[in-house]
């Protein structure tokens, strides 16, 4: 769901309304006064699979409520490369640096209308953390778990490109109402 209600140029509220596009109708939040359209496009983030001292370095976010571990990850900056970009990140967020970056891959993340471009980083220097992260762990290739979805996917697909299987934690499944 969007989080548009009224139109920022005008003030109208939007209404779904389906237009002819190319490739045919599409309906999308439109303003029926300007014309005004909310393409919801998925935002690009940037992540990395940092490789510190010969292992995976994971973080967790300060704001995350339970002690889940994750990529380095960030947003671009206007007039940045992804490439530029994923290296300021990890600067900014664990103070390394990046000595090598290599694509691993572009991923969707459709939950939260992300498409993630993924990189692996060889890094050094000191670790410290911005307040952005609450602590980080280093983990032994064959002891990372990756996760079902997004980042989970880039770690795992390095993982294999390193001649390691990765191995998948277990997530809840939602209770069935019965």
């Amino acid at each position: 769901m969007s989080e548009y209600r009224f139109c920022p140029q005008c003030a109208t509220p939007l209404a779904w309304i389906a237009q002819q596009e190319d490739g045919g109708s599409k309906e999308r939040l439109r303003c029926p006064a300007c014309q005004w359209t909310h393409w919801n496009n998925p935002t690009p983030v940037l992540a990395a699979v940092v490789q510190y001292q010969d292992r995976i370095l994971l973080a967790r976010n300060a704001a995350w409520k339970g002690k889940m571990f994750a990529l380095i990850t960030g947003f671009m900056e206007a007039g940045e490369t992804p490439h530029e970009g994923i290296a300021r990140e990890i600067a900014e967020e664990t103070n390394l640096r990046a000595t090598a970056l290599d694509l691993i891959g572009v991923y969707d993340f459709p939950r939260m209308n992300q498409v993630i471009i993924a990189y692996h980083a060889e890094c050094e220097g000191e670790v410290r953390l911005s307040a952005e992260l609450a602590e980080y762990r280093l983990f032994a290739y064959d002891q990372v778990r990756c996760w079902p979805a997004g980042t989970g996917h880039a770690l795992a697909d390095w993982l294999r490109s390193r001649g390691y299987e990765p191995q998948y934690m277990e997530f809840p499944r939602p209770r069935e109402e019965t």
